[in-house]
């Protein structure tokens, strides 16, 4: 028996808005803090948390700095987040793949009922 492709999904970079995140970094070289703010919808607080998350697991990197007066922080894509973001777009290909495959397409026909182990 094979592992369900949701059992590869990984728990850091599958949650939404960590997800946003990586997509929006992986668009740019850098992304400025204010800019992911707006673009996905959160409070600087909210996304401070998921920002510490990401760079906790390597997939970040978080630069403060100046740009003329004003206080600006950059995001970066680790090599690391790209490889994450990369392996979680291949899983849900693989899981949205395994749903609308021939037996999974739009109700046309059932899927076999999954059987529990029968005991040895």
């Amino acid at each position: 028996m094979t592992e369900h492709p949701t059992s590869s999904l990984d728990d850091v970079v599958h949650q939404r808005v960590r997800l946003g995140i990586l997509a929006v970094a992986k668009e740019a070289r850098r992304v400025e803090f204010t800019f992911l703010r707006s673009t996905l919808g959160l409070t600087a607080g909210n996304l401070s948390q998921h920002l510490g998350v990401l760079e906790k697991a390597g997939l970040v990197t978080i630069d403060k700095g100046y740009e003329g007066k004003r206080a600006r922080t950059w995001i970066h894509l680790t090599k690391a987040g790209k490889q994450a973001l990369h392996d979680e777009i291949a899983t849900l290909k693989t899981l949205i793949h395994q749903l609308e495959g021939p037996e999974g397409r739009h109700g046309e026909s059932d899927p076999p009922a999954a059987a529990a182990p029968t005991p040895a």
